[in-house]
């Protein structure tokens, strides 16, 4: 890199620290889901959040918003929501006898999607169009949505009455797919200590919009050797073809493989991992820590791993461990 560039990956990285001090201001603990969170506005991929009530997932996301100054807005998703209520609407005025459109909540630049497992089929295919073309159609013509463009998506794992599953081509993408756990319990005395009283805690917006797309052109320009690109396509094809890999007792378990964009989704993250760490260069160790949170809602397994109770994650694992790494 040269000096300008190095002038800039230090301001980018102090900017980024930045923020991540003022959400931990209000977000005790969750370190991994707050530092993937931080990649997808680094790369611009949009993420699924998956937890059971109370872990700090909205409040998180909100947090997130309010230390850049853009703009935010909060979806709650219901099985009666019609798309409309996503996108926006065409209104009619009588005073001129014209339309006019009514943009919805979608035209924000870091959108929630509370609980967007349910939202009917017609919703999904709404907003799938905005996250994937960065663009809404209403009444025929077509808005383009202000960059950065995020959706953060939640869903509760252990209530499904009332619940649309999610589309495979929606669930593939969202660039990542995060499991939220609970807190450890220093740090949920340290929660009780900060909650307690009510009162809001405060955080400052310490970054614009035009700073983090700045950050975006920056992470991309990091170097990822050749070795490391032969190596996140060689974890890649081993979900689709695990014989291949000397993987054999994975064939029976995986009946659908990770697609290509997973492929780049894990490239562009596993920058943004490095970057993270104050480096310009891509190690194997960041397409690792990376790879789980690509990959678990891409590999599909078959009724057989379902028998055996086989998660995604313990097929990924054992890829990790036998995919060898340069």
């Amino acid at each position: 890199m040269t000096r300008l560039d190095d002038e800039a990956f230090t301001a980018d990285h102090a900017l980024i620290q930045q923020v991540l001090t003022q959400v931990a201001r209000r977000v005790v603990g969750q370190e991994t889901m707050v530092e993937r969170l931080i990649i997808s506005l680094l790369t611009g991929g949009h993420v699924l959040l998956e937890g059971v009530p109370g872990l700090a997932k909205t409040l998180t996301v909100r947090t997130l918003a309010e230390t850049i100054h853009t703009s935010f807005s909060r979806i709650q998703f219901t099985p009666d929501l019609l798309p409309a209520d996503v996108v926006g609407t065409q209104v009619y005025d009588q005073s001129s006898g014209r339309f006019s459109v009514k943009q919805g909540p979608i035209f924000a630049n870091i959108v929630l999607a509370d609980e967007i497992n349910r939202a009917p089929a017609k919703v999904q295919a709404a907003l799938l169009e905005a996250m994937q073309e960065k663009q809404v159609t209403i009444g025929g013509t077509t808005f383009p949505l202000e960059e950065p463009f995020l959706v953060l998506a939640t869903q509760n794992p252990i209530e499904q009455e009332g619940t649309y599953p999610l589309p495979e081509a929606q669930v593939d993408r969202f660039m990542l797919k995060l499991r939220v756990g609970y807190p450890k319990r220093d740090e949920e005395k340290e929660i009780m200590r900060r909650m307690a009283s009510g009162d809001a805690i405060p955080v400052q917006a310490v970054a614009t919009p035009a700073q983090i797309l700045a950050a975006r052109k920056h992470v991309a320009a990091l170097a990822l050797d050749e070795r490391i690109v032969d190596y996140i396509v060689d974890l890649v094809h081993a979900t689709r073809a695990p014989a291949d890999a000397r993987l054999p007792e994975l064939v029976p378990l995986i009946e659908f493989g990770a697609s290509p964009r997973a492929t780049i989704a894990l490239a562009q993250s596993s920058r943004a991992h490095a970057f993270l760490r104050g480096r310009t260069f891509v190690t194997p160790d960041d397409v690792k820590a990376m790879a789980p949170d690509v990959l678990r809602h891409r590999v599909l397994l078959t009724y057989e791993a379902e028998a055996e109770n086989v998660t995604s994650e313990q097929v990924i694992a054992r890829v990790l461990d036998t995919v060898p790494a340069p």
